[in-house]
């Protein structure tokens, strides 16, 4: 343990003395907490909505049995299949079963925190599979053969120089300079693989038990690509992403 924590001291020094990652998490404040507090002030009835969620969410993790199997035969009479793993070596042998199955190669990704935890890129990649994350911030770390630093911002630890460096390398021609002209060159390298896609893989945020639905929430146009566009389309998402009915994701939505 002694060890462990001296190991974590150095490395915080070493992050810390990092000028880019200071520029980088400096901005991050202003454009998450603050915003994030503006918005919330901006919303009267965001403390009641925000207790009506956790009481919805209460409610189905006492009856997580129900509605789990709810779900299940919703998705099942819509023409899909719920698999059910344990653990990650679980997860992660049913999703490579299932590319074998359908003969994949290039697989895209929408972000998925769950695929995350498993560490299904390399479980995919070591079986030969190309592996595209689609995702602005998930692309850029996948370039860079980091880990996400944040749930929903995984490059917020990069600069917008570094950004440029690494599209640089990766891409070939000028160096883009402006978030603008960055933004424009990875979609245009992304597009091609949607339609080469042979298997989408997103999260879900959402799993709607009375209509078997899988729902994301993105602000970019990556995620409904990827799981529309491929031949099969696969959700890793946790049980506890359960509701009811879509009246109570309207709630939740309200509140994002």
């Amino acid at each position: 343990m002694i060890n462990q924590s001296l190991k974590f001291k150095d490395k915080a020094r070493e992050a810390l003395a990092d000028p880019h990652l200071r520029v980088a998490l400096g901005k991050a404040r202003g454009s998450f907490v603050n915003k994030r507090a503006e918005l919330a002030a901006a919303l009267p009835e965001f403390e009641r909505l925000r207790d009506e969620a956790r009481d919805v969410k209460n409610h189905v993790l006492e009856n997580l049995d129900h509605y789990l199997e709810r779900f299940a035969s919703a998705v099942e009479a819509a023409g899909g299949q719920v698999h059910w793993a344990s653990d990650a070596a679980e997860a992660r042998a049913v999703i490579l079963g299932i590319c074998e199955r359908v003969q994949a190669r290039t697989i895209t990704k929408g972000k998925s925190m769950v695929s995350e935890e498993i560490d299904l890129n390399d479980a995919l990649e070591a079986r030969g599979y190309t592996v595209v994350e689609t995702d602005l911030g998930e692309y850029i770390i996948q370039l860079a053969g980091e880990p996400p630093s944040h749930i929903i911002a995984p490059a917020v630890h990069k600069t917008k120089d570094q950004v440029s460096d690494l599209f640089q390398a990766a891409h070939g021609g000028s160096r883009k300079t402006t978030v603008a002209d960055l933004v424009t060159e990875a979609r245009l390298v992304l597009r091609d693989k949607y339609f080469r896609s042979d298997v989408g893989i997103t999260g879900g945020n959402f799993l709607v038990a009375e209509t078997g639905t899988s729902i994301i929430v993105t602000n970019e146009g990556n995620g409904d690509l990827t799981q529309t566009l491929s031949r099969v389309h696969i959700v890793t998402s946790g049980i506890e992403r359960i509701v009811p009915t879509l009246e109570d994701v309207s709630l939740f939505l309200r509140i994002l």
